[in-house]
C-alpha cells in the first residue's frame, strides 16, 4: 500500500538494498530513477525489472523530491559533488553502515563521531537514516501490509521533522512499521553492533532495543557478529543471520 503522494525518488546505488528499495517503491507508484558509478548502460536489466527508470547519478537527483543513498559507507565522500546542487530541503535518505574490514578504518569514526554524522559531513547535505538496520533478504520478502501482525518495525533517525515523516512513509510503503529514531545524533542505536539491528524485531521490541542500546559495546558485538558469519563459509539463509544477531545483541 502506498502511504505517500506520488513522489520523484532518485536512487543512489543499486547493490541488494537499493535495487529491492527501487522495485518496492516503483510498485507503490512512485517515479523511480536508478543509478550507479558505472552508468546506466549496466542497469538496463534491473531498469526493466523494477520498472524504474536507469540514468546518470547526476540525472537521478534532478528534480527529485527524495534522494535514497545506498553505496558503501567508505565511498560516501564520491556523493558531495553531485549532492552539492540539491536544495537543502531535498530529503537524502541514507542506507549505510561502517564496517571496516570492507570500508577501511576511518578515524573520526573509530574515535567515536556517530556514522551518520559523518556522513552527513561527507554529503555536505543534511541525511535521514533509514533501511540500515535490516537484512537485504529481509528487506526484500518480510514486508507485510499495514497493520499485519507480526509486521517487523524499522527505525528512522533525523533531524528535519518533515523529511523525516516522510521518510517513515516511505518505510510504510515498503512494508515495514516506522518508529521515529530520534534525532541524526541518536542514530548511532541504530548502527551495526547495536541490539536492534538486523534482527528483524517488532515495533515494541525494537523501540525496547533502541532505548537499551550501548554504543561503547557496538564495534565488538559488530565484530563478533562477522566472525559468527565467516564461520558459515556462505552456507547460511536470512534467518541464520537473524538468529545470530539476536544472540549476540540479546538484550
Amino acid at each position: 500500500m502506498n502511504h505517500t503522494k506520488k513522489l520523484n525518488i532518485g536512487i543512489l546505488g543499486v547493490g541488494q538494498i537499493g535495487k529491492t528499495l527501487a522495485r518496492k517503491l516503483a510498485e507503490a507508484g512512485h517515479e523511480v530513477k536508478v543509478a550507479n558509478s558505472r552508468g546506466p548502460e549496466t542497469l538496463k536489466d534491473l531498469a526493466e525489472e523494477t520498472a524504474a527508470t536507469a540514468v546518470t547519478a547526476a540525472e537521478a537527483v534532478q528534480g527529485v523530491d527524495v534522494i535514497i543513498t545506498s553505496i558503501p559507507f567508505g565511498k560516501s565522500a564520491s556523493l558531495k559533488e553531485i549532492l552539492s546542487e540539491v536544495p537543502a530541503d531535498v530529503p537524502v535518505i541514507d542506507t549505510s553502515n561502517y564496517y571496516p574490514h570492507r570500508d577501511g578504518n576511518i578515524p573520526a569514526v573509530d574515535n567515536g563521531q556517530i556514522e551518520s554524522l559523518w556522513v552527513q559531513e561527507q554529503f555536505g547535505h543534511p541525511v535521514i537514516k533509514a533501511w540500515n538496520h535490516i537484512f537485504a533478504g529481509s528487506l526484500e520478502h518480510e514486508g507485510l501490509p499495514p497493520g499485519t501482525e507480526g509486521r517487523i518495525a524499522l527505525s528512522v533517525a533525523g533531524n528535519d521533522l518533515k523529511a523525516k515523516k516522510i521518510a517513515m512513509d516511505l518505510v510504510e510503503t515498503t512494508g515495514f512499521d516506522a518508529i521515529d529514531g530520534g534525532t541524526l545524533e541518536e542514530s548511532w542505536r541504530q548502527q551495526p553492533g547495536t541490539p536492534g539491528y538486523c534482527v528483524d524485531f517488532q515495533a515494541d521490541a525494537l523501540k525496547y532495543a533502541l532505548a537499551t542500546a550501548i554504543g561503547e559495546e557496538a564495534p565488538r558485538r559488530r565484530d563478533l557478529m562477522l566472525e559468527e558469519v565467516e564461520k558459515m563459509n556462505g552456507n547460511f539463509v536470512t534467518a541464520d543471520l537473524v538468529r545470530i544477531g539476536r544472540s549476540i545483541y540479546a538484550l
